[in-house]
């Protein structure tokens, strides 16, 4: 018999399954695209990891922005300082039609008319707007908050700072823990280059990114942290998109459990990376989903970034920049879309 965390990692990935499997899982595949349908993306795969409940948060019983905290005027004044050229990169993916998109999510963007509208007034304007459709903050370049993920704990659904889903939840816009409450950040971003030191282009699905390779990494770039970083890892993954989305999206190599708590540990306040998790996929434990997750939303605070373009930072070999990312205000969202940009 298949296990829940198994058919839920092949339904991720796209796995093909034998007819006599098909009704084995096929009532949780019904219930994962549910879930998504529903916007409490992950919150039932809580049910795979401990099961514990959350620390409350060192920010106070009402925080609702966690690491963000540790962007204080300090900090951002620190971070300045490292504009020594004034160039900008782009961070973002563009949202187009057929890019990678976890299953049961969709994107739609539609021109109505050409013009929509006009012409208008005797100099006969015309104009064009858009229609949208899908989870807007989390396809393509996509930031969690809060809200995005939570954990059961008994029969009750936990997030960060233990709000309880039952308080807070609805279909209209979560009352609490929604993106809007994350605020902007523009503090110290530090790319660690894990493929280089790995010495490949493109490192493998399901290779585990370990304390070793964050630590050997850092110094062979000659960088370290401090807190109110942001940490993005550059694994080369990022170079599917669009040209392999099936590989792409069949997992991603990405942090274990002992990398992000020693991440977490340097108080950092997001990571982020060029794959659709972050941390890897499959999951090195096959009785747990999406551990990592878990453990810096839900336990540690920290927020988190996927799908980044970082191939030009890794190329040019920028290890330190001035951050900079302003989350949509979408009351009660999940996540957030947008284009982080990195200053040097």
């Amino acid at each position: 018999s298949m296990s829940f965390a198994h058919a839920m990692h092949s339904f991720f990935v796209g796995e093909v399954y034998c007819p006599e499997q098909i009704e084995e899982i096929g009532m949780i595949e019904k219930f994962l695209v549910g879930a998504l349908s529903l916007g409490f993306i992950l919150a039932p795969f809580g049910l795979l990891a401990s099961g514990e409940m959350p620390p409350p948060s060192e920010w106070g019983p009402q925080d609702e922005r966690g690491a963000a905290n540790r962007i204080t005027p300090t900090k951002v004044l620190e971070a300045m300082q490292l504009v020594k050229e004034g160039r900008i990169y782009e961070l973002g993916r563009d949202y187009e039609a057929g890019m990678p998109l976890f299953p049961g999510r969709h994107y739609s963007l539609t021109i109505p008319g050409s013009p929509t509208g006009g012409p208008f007034g005797k100099n006969n304007v015309v104009y064009h707007e858009e229609m949208f459709s899908g989870q807007i903050g989390q396809v393509g370049t996509q930031f969690d908050g809060f809200g995005h993920v939570g954990v059961r704990v008994g029969d009750e659904d936990v997030f960060f700072n233990r709000f309880k889903l039952e308080e807070f939840g609805s279909s209209g816009g979560l009352k609490r823990l929604g993106v809007e409450k994350a605020g902007p950040f523009v503090t110290r971003g530090v790319l660690i280059d894990v493929a280089a030191f790995k010495g490949v282009d493109r490192m493998a699905v399901g290779a585990v990114i370990t304390v070793e390779d964050l630590q050997g990494a850092l110094e062979k770039q000659s960088i370290e942290l401090s807190p109110g970083d942001i940490v993005l890892i550059h694994t080369g993954h990022g170079t599917l998109w669009m040209v392999d989305n099936d590989e792409y999206n069949r997992g991603a190599p990405g942090i274990g459990m002992e990398a992000a708590r020693w991440l977490a540990d340097q108080k950092i306040v997001m990571t982020g990376a060029d794959t659709s998790s972050v941390e890897v996929v499959p999951f090195e434990d096959p009785e747990l989903a999406y551990p990592v997750h878990e453990e810096m939303l839900i336990r540690r605070g920290i927020y988190n970034i996927e799908n980044l373009d970082l191939s030009e930072l890794a190329a040019d070999g920028v290890y330190e920049f001035v951050f900079m990312f302003a989350p949509v205000k979408f009351k009660g969202a999940t996540g957030s879309p947008g284009n982080p940009i990195a200053i040097r």
